[in-house]
């Protein structure tokens, strides 16, 4: 017996689609690569909490993160450039300097 599909996940106007690699803001796509989908999947995943910089490189790439390496920065403002693309008065991925990231949804100027 196969397993069940993945559901969509929902937070305020945004919904993630696990089977379909795919996130919605406000019922839109938003153009992502699969990499740009997978940080927000697992951001999305433990929403309102931080996620590590390492963790995050850990899953991404597969492995410790190289000292002073920016690939998670720079994975992180693109994904976050086309979030809020799609929806101007939001913001949905908070830096937590030194730690992390974490996702929520807030409308700007919060």
């Amino acid at each position: 017996m196969p397993p069940a599909p993945e559901t969509a996940i929902r937070a305020d106007n945004v919904e993630v689609r696990p089977e379909e690699l795919q996130v919605l803001v406000e019922g839109r796509r938003v153009g992502l690569t699969r990499r740009e989908f997978e940080l927000c999947l697992l951001l999305f995943e433990r929403l309102d909490r931080v996620v590590r910089r390492s963790e995050i490189y850990e899953r991404m790439w597969g492995g410790a993160m190289p000292r002073r390496d920016r690939s998670v920065d720079v994975l992180i403002c693109r994904a976050r450039e086309k979030l809020q693309a799609a929806a101007p008065g939001w913001r949905y991925i908070h830096t937590h300097f030194g730690i992390g990231y974490r996702f929520s949804p807030e409308r700007a100027g919060r």
